[in-house]
């Protein structure tokens, strides 16, 4: 006996709708299994979590906050997936945007140097990201090297690089020996005051309106879904897979890296180890639970936003690790793709019969 998967040959707009819900629903309920086998009430990790952030002013700007770096990230990441392209190295990206992009903050810092920095740090950002995403894009095109274990082995290197020159040669050398650059002048503009919210926000609509037109109203877009739908149509309808793989990457890179400059100009300030908190792979699950769609990811982005502000408080109230929210959202990935592949195939029972 064995179970095969078979196609479904109508499936409802519903069902593909619905199914990021059932998965959210189901890595709920797994998780309140896994919350009770440590002793503490479901019902009181469920309010700490999805209904306290919800409810309280400052709570709704930290997931604002933290939602924007996902949701570019996962927008840029939506087209290497659609072209069935694996781009597992946005992390690194988001850090070498950060590095790139925060040269001329650095250089400028102390200096009554204009408003024309913060603009050209976030355009060189956006290119640090897209240059590094190139590597293994070209690597794969020139070579065929899997670009899983390039992108991914490049997230290392962007890290040791990071800390490397926070260590030596732009460490502060009036920080007390602290792993960190010299504040920041150049930075984006609060939206209110005294608040959290800053101009980097705006980003985030703002690609979710450009990716939704490039995917369906452009050629490219309409390429970019041929391509991994069906590699050979897309030969056939005349788009070349090598450039399709590199525009994929360069534009991926490119949304990774201006997330990375936006993160240090909007709240950090300055370059330091741990500048991000592994945006670049929750973003993965924020552009599946999206179902790959610029809208979706919106939602997709906000609601893990929120796992990650309910899982800071869940430390302080329930005593609760916060690897249990790394691992909430490693449940949610998998019901994710489990509800797709529900959604678009039905199990079916093959009995053999003995000799």
């Amino acid at each position: 006996m064995r179970l095969e998967l078979v196609p479904r040959r109508d499936v409802p707009a519903a069902a593909r709708i619905l199914a990021p819900v059932a998965a959210l629903v189901a890595s709920i309920l797994i998780g309140g299994v896994v919350i009770a086998l440590m002793g503490r009430s479901p019902a009181a990790a469920l309010d700490v979590y999805f209904i306290q952030p919800l409810t309280e002013g400052w709570a709704l700007q930290e997931i604002a906050v933290k939602a924007t770096p996902l949701l570019l990230i996962a927008i840029g990441l939506s087209f290497c997936f659609r072209a069935n392209l694996w781009n597992i190295g946005a992390e690194g990206q988001f850090v070498m945007g950060a590095l790139v992009g925060s040269i001329l903050p650095l250089v400028t810092a102390g200096t009554d140097a204009g408003p024309w920095v913060l603009p050209a740090a976030l355009l060189m950002g956006a290119l640090g990201g897209l240059l590094y995403a190139l590597i293994p894009a070209l690597l794969r095109v020139a070579f065929g090297v899997s670009e899983i274990l390039t992108s991914l082995m490049l997230v290392y290197v962007a890290d040791l690089t990071l800390d490397y020159l926070v260590r030596g040669p732009w460490r502060d050398p009036k920080g007390f020996n602290f792993p960190q650059t010299v504040n920041f002048d150049a930075m984006l503009p609060y939206l209110a005051e005294g608040g959290r919210l800053h101009a980097g926000l705006l980003f985030g609509p703002i690609a979710v309106l450009v990716a939704w037109f490039v995917v369906q109203r452009t050629l490219f877009g309409f390429g970019v879904r041929v391509s991994g739908e069906s590699p050979k149509a897309a030969r056939f309808a005349g788009f070349n897979p090598d450039r399709l793989v590199v525009a994929a990457f360069c534009i991926s890179g490119a949304m990774a890296g201006l997330a990375g400059i936006v993160e240090v100009t909007g709240q950090i300030g300055q370059l330091k180890p741990g500048i991000s908190v592994g945006y670049g792979f929750t973003a993965i699950t924020v552009a599946f639970l999206g179902r790959l769609h610029p809208v979706g990811m919106l939602f997709g982005a906000l609601v893990v936003a929120l796992t990650v502000i309910g899982g800071e408080s869940a430390q302080i109230a329930l005593k609760l690790p916060l690897d249990l929210t790394r691992t909430f959202q490693g449940i949610l990935l998998m019901c994710v793709l489990a509800a797709d592949a529900l959604v678009s195939y039905r199990v079916r029972v093959v009995t053999t019969a003995r000799a």
